[in-house]
């Protein structure tokens, strides 16, 4: 199963001031598949699933497989994507 991206609704919106969308980008032109999951736009509030999954309301949000979550600010995690240190974002587990 691929990776989640939990976005804003509005994914008709394709430019640089869209803060989930800069992530998707980076997701895309990295060839990392992704299943998109849009998440309420306002009020933030209604963001239950991410609250629960992340402990916070802000979008984006990437869940991976394994449950665990990343998120940072738009522009840093296209930065992770893009050099290629997604998998490193992952939840350590073990004793």
């Amino acid at each position: 199963m691929a990776i989640k991206l939990h976005r804003c609704p509005f994914t008709f919106v394709h430019s640089g001031m869209d803060h989930c969308y800069r992530v998707q980008k980076a997701l895309d032109d990295q060839g990392i598949s992704y299943e998109v999951v849009k998440e309420p736009g306002l009020p933030r509030s209604r963001r239950k699933d991410v609250e629960r999954l992340s402990g916070q309301r802000l979008l984006p949000v990437i869940e991976f497989e394994d449950g665990s979550v990343y998120r940072e600010e738009s522009d840093d995690m296209a930065a992770t994507i893009r050099g290629g240190q997604l998998d490193s974002k992952r939840a350590v587990t073990g004793a």
